[in-house]
C-alpha cells in the first residue's frame, strides 16, 4: 500500500516538512514565509509534546502537521493544521496512510478528537476527509460544522 512508510517526523525532517508546507502554500496561492524560516520554526515546534508531523515517501512527498490542545469536553483535541501530498504522489493512497498515522499518533498522545479545517471551495479535500470519517455535518444531527477565525493584533 502506498504510504506504508508514513512515520513520525523528527527534527531532522524539518527541512523536508518546510519544503512541502511551502509548496502547499504556493500551490494554493497562499502567503508563505521562506522555506528556511519554516524550517527554523519547525525545528523548534517538532521538539514539543503538543506538536507533531507525519511524513511519508522517500524522499518525503507527503506531510501532515498537527497541534494538540486541551479541551474541557474532549480531554485533548488534535487539530490537523495541514495535510499535503505533492501532486505527482496523489491518488495512490499516501494521503490516507498519512491521515491514518495522524490518528494513531494523536490517540497515542491522548487526543480523543481530530479536527480539520477545510476551505469551502476545496471540494476535493472535503470528499477526502468525508471518506475518512471527517464529514462536513454531524452524523447524528445533520448540522454542518464551521471553524471561525479572526486575526488578533
Amino acid at each position: 500500500m502506498a504510504g506504508e512508510d508514513a512515520r513520525l517526523a523528527t527534527i531532522a525532517d524539518a527541512r523536508d516538512v518546510a519544503r512541502m508546507l511551502h509548496a502547499f502554500n504556493l500551490e494554493f496561492a497562499t502567503a508563505t514565509p521562506r522555506e528556511e524560516v519554516l524550517a527554523e520554526r519547525l525545528a523548534t515546534l517538532l521538539d514539543r509534546d503538543d506538536v507533531f508531523a507525519i511524513v511519508a515517501g522517500s524522499p518525503p512527498n507527503a506531510v501532515a502537521l498537527v497541534t494538540l490542545r486541551p479541551n474541557v469536553w474532549a480531554g485533548a483535541v488534535a487539530l490537523l493544521d495541514e495535510l499535503y501530498v505533492e501532486p505527482d504522489a496523489r491518488s495512490g493512497g499516501i494521503g490516507a496512510a498519512v491521515l491514518a498515522a495522524v490518528a494513531a499518533e494523536a490517540t497515542r498522545r491522548g487526543a480523543t478528537e481530530l479536527e480539520v479545517e477545510v476551505d469551502e471551495p476545496d471540494v476535493d479535500a472535503q470528499r477526502f476527509y468525508d471518506r475518512h470519517g471527517l464529514p462536513l455535518a454531524d452524523v447524528e444531527t445533520g448540522e454542518r460544522a464551521f471553524v471561525l477565525r479572526r486575526a488578533l493584533p
